[in-house]
């Protein structure tokens, strides 16, 4: 699988986390979107480039309200992990641990789920990660 990390999450944390997955899981990759595609190209634009290579997850802060979005997001069939409020008022360091520590589990949920879906990542992590599911 391949999972993007969206403008709001830092490149470096994509990176990291492409490293310690790739160490574990030879099929997968995380990339920044940044790294992927120019930094001010439109959200449906990169859904759409997703949906149609395949195989993608994204992982991000936004809430995909504006416009077209949530059905652009719909149509696409990506797994997409959105993080909960909380993320938005954290450190970096604290935002890197906690997503580290929820990392297995995304690969876990992502590896289930054929098709489309999206879940909400509570910041508070405990026993081995538990997601909402939410309608987009």
């Amino acid at each position: 699988m391949k999972y993007l990390l969206d403008n709001n999450l830092p490149p470096a944390l994509a990176r990291a986390l492409h490293q310690l997955t790739s160490s574990q899981y030879s099929n997968h990759t995380v990339v920044a979107l940044k790294d992927k595609f120019h930094a001010n190209t439109p959200d449906e634009v990169w859904i759409k480039a997703l949906a149609d290579e395949g195989d993608w997850v994204v992982i991000s802060h936004d809430r995909f309200k504006k416009a077209a979005e949530p059905e652009v997001l719909r149509r696409a069939g990506l797994i997409v992990f959105l993080l909960g409020k909380t993320w938005g008022n954290v450190p970096f360091w604290d935002k890197a641990y906690q997503l580290v520590r929820w990392w297995p589990a995304i690969i876990e949920q992502s590896e289930r789920i054929a098709g489309g879906a999206a879940y909400e990542v509570s910041y508070r992590f405990s026993g081995k990660g538990k997601f909402k599911q939410l309608t987009l």
